[in-house]
């Protein structure tokens, strides 16, 4: 498989102002400002200051499977059409865990296959605008930590396709739709990554995006898809931190470090807020998704929340949220803010995005230039299969 492209223009060479790794001395880099952190939120995602992390909602998420594992499930459906229906009805009424061995209503599997399926599309596509930095990082030890960074997302990739596969739809069948353009993936893995500092921007907002989307999915009324959520957002977490850590050095380095910093913010905000979907009276999924308990949060209360993790976290960053209409609304209890370009969300997600076709010419020769390791695992199993019979 050949190099990942790089999403930069021909020639020019961006990474050469980035950090020197160079890191403060004492406390994580999230708690350098110790006066205020009884006033930043940036734990509310990692912990260990105030309230309940995102984090300690993910292991009481993991904590709530254990025990609906455990529990007796009484007044299991009598076969017909009706008593399945109701059986179904009362385990999601009950907080209790779709299985793969339940009835499930088609309307309900079809769901979880869209969206499992984008959702791991996603992962892998979405190892594109990272990877392609790799060879770029400023030092050895940001080479290993973005090296491992993108394996992880492989693995989120594959925890998912394993879910899907639970729902009868087998995982060449969800590629080759990917392949076909059938099915989507993030809209926000067709923007490129400029500069080093992207990677930290990515990090920082488009992960710390996908961690408030997906803790919630923790508690995901199909158990499958709920137990590869608890690993995923654990994960996710220490792709955040790397990303917040990242923008920090680079924002106290020097000044062009520090404007390189903020252009990558100010680029990667809108299209991370554009992550949470359309608004809500346009969402064609979120309803029906709620009320069979997929999803717990509508978009637009998953975005409110996200905004307002972000912009304390940009203060101890030292960098702007880039729109002059965000503010404190106390009446509200939330921060005001400009909403996402809902039209470029919809003709990024139609393929007209700025990387759109290069994500996905890359995706075809990536699946054709391993056709070899299909075929040679398809013969091996075979081979053994006959040896055992």
């Amino acid at each position: 498989m050949g190099s990942v492209p790089r999403d930069e223009p021909s020639g020019v060479s961006l990474s050469r102002v980035a950090e020197t790794d160079q890191r403060p001395p004492g406390r994580e880099v999230l708690h350098m400002l110790a006066p205020q952190a009884s006033d930043c939120n940036t734990c509310v995602v990692y912990g260990d200051d105030v309230g309940q992390s995102l984090l300690d909602q993910v292991e009481d998420a993991e904590r709530e499977l254990r025990a609906a594992a455990e529990a007796d499930r009484a007044g299991g459906p009598d076969g017909s059409d009706a008593d399945l229906q109701r059986y179904f009805d009362e385990v999601i009424a009950a907080d209790q865990k779709i299985e793969p061995r339940d009835w499930i209503p088609e309307a309900y599997r079809k769901g979880l296959v869209r969206q499992i399926a984008q959702h791991a599309h996603s992962e892998i596509i979405g190892m594109q605008p990272e990877g392609n930095w790799i060879s770029r990082a400023p030092s050895l030890k940001r080479k290993a930590i973005l090296l491992a960074k993108v394996q992880d997302e492989a693995g989120h990739g594959l925890y998912l396709y394993a879910a899907a596969e639970t729902l009868g739809v087998a995982r060449e069948e969800l590629v080759q739709m990917l392949l076909d353009g059938r099915q989507k993936y993030s809209s926000i893995f067709n923007y490129p990554t400029l500069t080093w500092a992207d990677i930290g921007a990515i990090g920082w907002l488009v992960d710390g995006a996908a961690i408030v989307n997906q803790v919630p999915l923790c508690r995901c009324s199909y158990g499958p898809y709920a137990r590869a959520m608890i690993r995923i957002c654990k994960e996710e977490s220490f792709h955040q931190r790397q990303g917040f850590e990242i923008l920090y050095t680079l924002a106290n380095g020097t000044g062009a470090q520090r404007r390189m910093a903020q252009d990558a913010v100010d680029r990667w905000w809108y299209p991370s807020l554009a992550m949470f979907g359309p608004p809500d009276t346009a969402s064609t999924h979120s309803e029906q998704s709620m009320a069979w308990k997929i999803k717990r949060f509508s978009n637009d209360d998953l975005r409110q929340r996200f905004v307002d993790m972000c912009v304390q976290q940009a203060s101890v960053l030292g960098l702007a949220i880039p729109d002059p209409d965000l503010r404190w609304n106390a009446e509200r209890g939330s921060y005001d803010f400009t909403d996402p370009d809902y039209d470029e969300l919809f003709r990024v997600i139609k393929g007209n995005g700025p990387c759109n076709r290069q994500r996905m010419a890359y995706r075809h020769r990536a699946y054709d230039d391993g056709a070899w390791v299909r075929e040679a695992a398809a013969a091996h199993a075979a081979k053994r299969r006959a040896e055992a019979a």
